[in-house]
């Protein structure tokens, strides 16, 4: 019991990580903030504009200095010049017009100031992408949970979303990767758990044989009919392991046939018959509408039944009757297998389809079976496009499958 509840403690710890870490990403994606510039940066940047004024009057000074000594020294300019401000002052009023110096002054005056604020804002941007690339350096120290804060407009917020995509999509899927190597992990510890255990067994009872440690024909034959049990239960796990991942794969294809579901349920019912009537237990079927034909492979759809009706004999404990229905509800087949036998806790109800999970604590040999069936059946109706799920309460225990009609 204290082994059950700190291993339900660490799952739950688990989870409020994970809802911790979410939430904090999400914070720190909802929170956007402007770049705000250190001390030595507000200095360059005022060491900058001194420089750029310094540098455009002396520009002023030499370019005012050139153009008097061209206009002194070319007389045809000068009387053209004089000529223009003429014909102007006698258009206008002559105070509206200022001296060349002084119009030539405000034009400087206009283009310092744009170099100026170019040059500032250059180096502000530079100071910009600084503060970016600091923060890269942060996530790429393995900070993934951080994303960069700051709310920029132009190609370089453009950047910055991309990059918070980017690193989004890359933690996922390091977190996709980390629950698959854990899951391949916990596979290969639950397969060698359930291997070792008939095959010590098996080892065991073949030793006994091997240095003769039996005393009488009938302690020989106990001896090999229980490894010979062992190796069955063996074979049933590399079985359905096989089965498992062979369903499990993406790539696996399906052989899609017309097939009646009305038909192949009372076969069903029929295979199971002679279990049934041992455990007094009565297998029905009703379909609607009869004959129902859906698209499905068969192999397959028979595998799910015989998980599912195995599972209701083996764990239906006080049951006296299996029921299997099916209808069709739109472009759906609703499967549903019941049985009111013993009911499953609601606590359990949610794990049933892991693979390896067993709603009894105890591997007996009587109920233990591999923990792969209905993690096998789920996979497989998946592969049809389907989904199914359990319910269960003090009158009934329900599998319940989706499935598509098919064309």
């Amino acid at each position: 019991m204290a082994k059950k509840s700190f291993k339900q403690f660490g799952v739950w710890a688990i989870k409020l990580k994970r809802t911790d870490e979410k939430k904090r990403r999400q914070q720190d994606s909802e929170i956007k903030s402007r770049i705000v510039l250190t001390s030595k940066e507000v200095s360059e940047l005022l060491a900058e504009a001194l420089v750029t004024i310094v540098l455009l009057l002396l520009l002023n000074v030499a370019l005012f200095m050139i153009l008097d000594q061209v206009v002194a020294s070319n007389q045809d300019l000068s009387d053209t010049i004089f000529n223009i401000k003429g014909l102007l002052s006698t258009q206008w009023d002559s105070d509206v017009f200022m001296s060349g110096k002084k119009f030539l002054v405000i034009i400087l005056a206009i283009i310092d100031l744009i170099v100026l604020y170019w040059r500032l804002i250059r180096r502000y941007h530079q100071m910009q992408l600084r503060h970016v690339i600091s923060e890269l350096h942060f996530i790429a120290a393995g900070h993934y949970d951080h994303r960069i804060p700051f709310e920029l407009s132009g190609d370089l917020g453009r950047v910055i979303d991309s990059i918070n995509g980017l690193v989004e999509s890359t933690v996922t899927a390091i977190d996709e990767e980390r629950k698959i190597e854990q899951s391949k992990d916990e596979l290969i510890t639950n397969v060698s758990h359930d291997l070792r255990t008939p095959l010590t067994s098996i080892i065991g009872y073949l030793g006994l044989i091997e240095d003769k440690q039996y005393h009488s024909e009938e302690e020989f034959l106990h001896y090999t009919h229980t490894a010979y049990l062992k190796a069955k239960q063996m074979k049933v796990l590399v079985e359905d392991l096989f089965e498992y991942t062979k369903v499990r794969q993406p790539t696996t294809k399906i052989n899609l046939m017309r097939v009646d579901l009305n038909q192949m349920m009372e076969q069903l019912a029929a295979d199971f018959a002679l279990e049934a009537d041992k455990k007094g237990i009565a297998i029905e079927v009703s379909t609607t509408p009869m004959p129902f034909y859906i698209e499905a492979d068969t192999e397959k759809l028979v595998r799910v039944f015989n998980n599912l009706l195995s599972n209701a004999l083996k764990y239906g404990k006080g049951a006296t009757v299996i029921e299997m229905d099916a209808q069709q509800v739109g472009t759906e087949a609703i499967i549903t297998v019941r049985n009111n036998g013993q009911p499953i806790p609601q606590a359990s109800l949610q794990q049933l389809f892991d693979r390896f999970y067993r709603v009894e604590e105890s591997r007996s040999q009587e109920t233990g079976g591999t923990g792969l069936g209905l993690a096998i059946a789920q996979s497989i109706v998946a592969l049809h496009g389907g989904y199914i799920f359990a319910k269960s309460d003090k009158n009934w225990t329900k599998f319940i499958i989706h499935l598509p009609l098919g064309s």
